[in-house]
């Protein structure tokens, strides 16, 4: 079975930083945006296979929504 879920990625000055806001706690970090790509997504996978039939399918339910807001500051 798939699932889709949503993943923020941030990039500092020691590389990059990936978490996913629907699985608490789950995240990981990378030299380069491919290295955590790979890294968030297995730590994904091994998240989900930690959940029961019931979270998985609470999980399946969940929505998050993501925008870009432009604000002016005086």
């Amino acid at each position: 079975m798939s699932y889709k879920v949503s993943i923020v990625i941030e990039k500092d000055e020691y590389g990059y930083y990936a978490y996913c806001p629907e699985l608490p706690g789950c995240q990981s970090q990378g030299n380069s945006l491919e290295e955590v790509q790979e890294n968030i997504k297995e730590a994904v996978e091994l998240y989900i296979a930690t959940l029961s039939n019931a979270e998985k399918q609470a999980l399946q339910n969940k929505e998050v929504l993501t925008m870009t807001l432009e604000v002016k500051v005086a």
